[in-house]
């Protein structure tokens, strides 16, 4: 159950940065409300996944994650640049993720 929480910590993760983003330096209510209820959010679940899965390793994957999330969002979303060395370097935190979910216990 760890690796969902620590799944869902990840998925809240990108949604309060992208709220982050929305709310304009906090200037607008509702994205300001978002972000501060899906930070919440996230740092729950992360709370929840650290109790079965190791602390380092909770980390770095719900940063990955949040990493990773919050990077497709800027693309898709706020139009950021799509470079081959930006999609080699999202290709590696995702193999990185993969890899420390391979060497937990």
């Amino acid at each position: 159950m760890g690796w969902v929480y620590l799944v869902l910590a990840g998925i809240f993760e990108v949604g309060f940065t992208t709220s982050l983003k929305l709310s304009d330096n906090f200037s607008k209510i509702w994205p300001s409300v978002a972000f501060l209820v899906l930070s919440i959010l996230s740092f729950y679940f992360l709370t929840r996944a650290i109790q079965t899965i190791p602390l380092g390793t909770s980390y770095a994957v719900w940063t990955g994650i949040g990493a990773l999330g919050t990077a497709v969002v800027g693309i898709v979303f706020f139009m950021e640049p799509v470079t081959a060395s930006r999609i080699f370097f999202l290709l590696m935190l995702i193999s990185s993720i993969i890899g420390l979910k391979l060497v937990s216990s």
